[in-house]
């Protein structure tokens, strides 16, 4: 899932760095996330997760880091199956 997390981010996240370089924890606002590529990252995980993020998800600890993206993801992931 984090090797999805990480296309998804280097594909939809316009960051400053190569995803690649980045650590689990590194925090993707610090790596250049806006809250528009956020977005962007949002729904490229909506479509290949097919998962929706509730309202309650839709906060920046959410897009903090892939760790977090990712924990997040996966929950939205096992209820949906």
């Amino acid at each position: 899932m984090e090797e999805k997390i990480r296309h998804i981010l280097a594909t939809h996240g316009k960051l400053a760095v190569d995803v690649a370089s980045l650590a689990d924890d590194s925090n993707l606002f610090e790596a250049g996330l806006t809250s528009h590529a956020s977005v962007n990252v949002m729904l490229a995980c909506e479509d290949e997760f097919d998962v929706e993020f509730p309202d309650e998800s839709l906060k920046k600890a959410t897009f903090s880091s892939i760790g977090a993206l990712s924990g997040v993801v996966g929950r939205l992931v096992e209820e949906s199956a």
